[in-house]
């Protein structure tokens, strides 16, 4: 990263504020918040004072060479030397120009991922691409023109975790990470007989949640006709009501559903299964919005002792990721102690968590109020949408020799942080701008392998419809042969 901020145009100010906050929390987050929802997650805060690490993900990034907002003192100093004619034209550049150039100023000055990809041609190979969408009008060519253009690069870069989101994304990620409001039906469904027709998870406070689905529901029809996710998907953005044909347990029953703008806040919470309800399953559906998560987690872990818990299964199953900090903070409610070493543009920072408090560098990062330490058996179950942060988690808890992690492998971003930085007005880029290490030097690997496998198929999605969850059934299962913190753990 560029060690002096560039200026930045008053005109955007507000908007890069809103990115400073995100940053401040250094976000873990996959790309299913540009490809995917942002169904989860107030402003990002720190616990305490802003890290070290903190200061180096919010640091400023160079101006780029020239901007629209600019044009204006551009050729004014110019007319004054004489020279307004050819000059002028040749700084104007069109919207799409201008998003395009941003872009890829970032990827060149902030970058801190692990692709070799050299961007230097890939800058090169889609300018030319740019130049032959905006050949009819290259001057006004608008800022539309860019978005798949800059898309399609940053896809080439080949980082996973860096990707472009275009305004309706990027809206979609400021209402998940600040806890704001978006249109939602406000559920999560699983895919089966070609649909996404299960209930997988119903947002609290949400249209679904008000209008009685639950886990398991099939969606069978809509306004009777055969249900299909793209007239779902169709009715929520039009904000009329619709009634669904329901399937639960067998039994057929109806619910009318309207969309509406609603928290996209899905905060961790605690339920009770197994052998007399001994077993507490901790579900974190994110790590949004920071300053939430870990704090609720370790709330939690103290309430599932204070029931007379045995073990406790964790459910990141589709976590998408979210705050360093809050993950950092929830994983030290199940393992005493863990180091590890960010590698920036700028250096490095060594972050140690222990008993819920933070240090970077020595200096204090934040912490949550009475910090719990839950030392009987525990189980970690993830699958292919558990990413970033929540990688993050199952690994320290897979290194510690904690407890086994169960399911399917994870996403495959584990091993970098990212920064959201706004383009233009109303896009953005996330972008990796850090990796990690173990403290010794062994590299965080790009996706957790869990200690048991189970791929979840759609016979398991054909179970849940009747109140059998088979990956927790093995969480279940393998507590009772999942260290504690006297049998086994591995210090950092």
């Amino acid at each position: 990263m560029n060690a002096n901020p560039r200026r930045i145009p008053a005109s955007r100010q507000p908007v890069r504020r809103v990115s400073a906050l995100l940053a401040a929390a250094t976000l873990l987050t996959s790309g299913l918040f540009g490809s995917a929802t942002l169904a989860q997650s107030s402003l990002p805060q720190l616990s305490q004072s802003q890290s070290s690490l903190s200061r180096l993900a919010a640091a400023g990034t160079a101006e780029p060479p020239i901007r629209s907002e600019q044009i204006g003192a551009a050729q004014s100093n110019q007319a004054q030397s004489g020279q307004a004619g050819s000059s002028q034209a040749a700084q104007v550049v069109s919207p799409a120009q201008a998003i395009f150039d941003e872009v890829n100023d970032l990827l060149h000055d902030e970058y801190g991922g692990l692709s070799t990809v050299d961007r230097t041609a890939l800058t090169r190979e889609y300018q030319g691409r740019l130049d032959a969408v905006c050949a009819p009008t290259p001057a006004t060519c608008a800022a539309e023109k860019a978005y798949p253009v800059v898309e399609a690069e940053v896809t080439a870069l080949g980082d996973e975790h860096t990707f472009f989101q275009t305004p309706e994304d990027f809206q979609d990620f400021l209402a998940s990470a600040t806890g704001g409001n978006r249109r939602q039906f406000g559920v999560k469904l699983a895919r089966l007989d070609g649909e996404n027709r299960v209930v997988l998870e119903v947002v609290p406070q949400s249209a679904a949640e008000e209008a009685g689905l639950t886990r398991g529901d099939v969606l069978l029809t809509l306004d009777g006709k055969p249900y299909t996710y793209d007239a779902l998907r169709d009715a929520r953005l039009a904000g009329r009501t619709i009634t669904l044909g329901v399937e639960r347990g067998g039994q057929p029953l109806t619910v009318a559903l309207t969309s509406r703008d609603s928290s996209t806040l899905d905060l961790p919470r605690l339920s009770f299964t197994g052998p007399q309800n001994t077993v507490a399953v901790l579900r974190i559906p994110s790590f949004l919005p920071s300053g939430s998560v870990a704090q609720r987690v370790h709330d939690l872990v103290a309430e599932a002792r204070q029931r007379g818990a045995q073990g406790i299964v964790v459910d990141l199953r589709g976590n998408p990721g979210g705050s360093l900090a809050d993950c950092d903070s929830a994983v030290s409610a199940f393992v005493p102690s863990f180091m590890r070493v960010a590698h920036t543009a700028d250096g490095e920072v060594a972050t140690l968590v222990q008993q819920g408090l933070r240090m970077e560098n020595g200096r204090n990062a934040g912490s949550v109020r009475n910090p719990q330490l839950w030392t009987g058996p525990l189980t970690v179950l993830v699958d292919h949408g558990s990413a970033s942060c929540s990688e993050f988690f199952a690994y320290e808890v897979q290194y510690a020799k904690r407890g086994p992690v169960i399911g399917e492998a994870t996403a495959g971003v584990g091993n970098t942080a990212t920064r959201i930085f706004p383009v233009g007005e109303d896009a953005a880029l996330q972008l990796t701008i850090l990796h990690y290490t173990k403290q010794g030097g062994q590299p965080y690997p790009v996706r957790v392998t869990p200690d048991q496998l189970h791929a979840e198929t759609e016979d398991d999605v054909r179970l849940l419809t009747h109140g059998q969850d088979t990956l927790l059934a093995l969480g279940v299962q393998a507590l009772a042969t999942a260290p504690t913190i006297a049998q086994n753990l591995t210090q950092p």
